[in-house]
């Protein structure tokens, strides 16, 4: 399903799809340890574009969404309470970041491995931004971080 919503998003067949590698290869797709990749059918994805005319209201309130809906539940967890911690302190330059980060790579497992300093990060990501988020992954105070913080905080921050 997933593969159909993406080619009519792209107005591309499938078969245009396989027959263009080029389309494959648009945006940063992780790393391979390895495998040869022959079974593996890859969905062009748009490039990521910083989203003009945006408030930092708007930015931060997708973000949020975005931090909590991810394709692992490790990230779910990770992000989601990353940004209740940070999102409302980050300046415009740090929100931009954020979003860059976890919007660009179409791999959760390379935002996890960078965060937790399983894989060095590529050079366009390691930043300000994932250094908080590496400090944030250590869990200095030993929280309990089971599952994403209730969104009542967010509430509690506009009164």
């Amino acid at each position: 399903m997933a593969l159909g919503l993406a080619l009519l998003r792209s107005r591309l067949s499938l078969r245009q799809v396989l027959s263009c590698p080029s389309l494959v290869r648009q945006a940063y797709h992780g790393e391979s340890s390895g495998d040869s990749g022959k079974d593996l059918i890859e969905i062009p994805l748009p490039p990521w574009e910083d989203r003009q005319n945006e408030s930092l209201e708007m930015k931060r309130a997708r973000l949020v969404y975005e931090s909590r809906k991810r394709g692992m539940l490790e990230n779910c967890i990770l992000l989601s309470l990353f940004a209740k911690e940070y999102l409302n302190t980050m300046s415009e330059k740090q929100l931009s970041l954020y979003d860059h980060l976890i919007n660009e790579p179409s791999n959760d497992w390379d935002i996890y491995n960078w965060a937790t300093g399983l894989k060095p990060a590529p050079e366009v990501f390691d930043n300000e931004v994932l250094d908080m988020l590496k400090e944030f992954v250590k869990n200095k105070n030993m929280e309990q971080r089971l599952w994403q913080p209730d969104l009542e905080y967010l509430l509690e921050q506009k009164s």
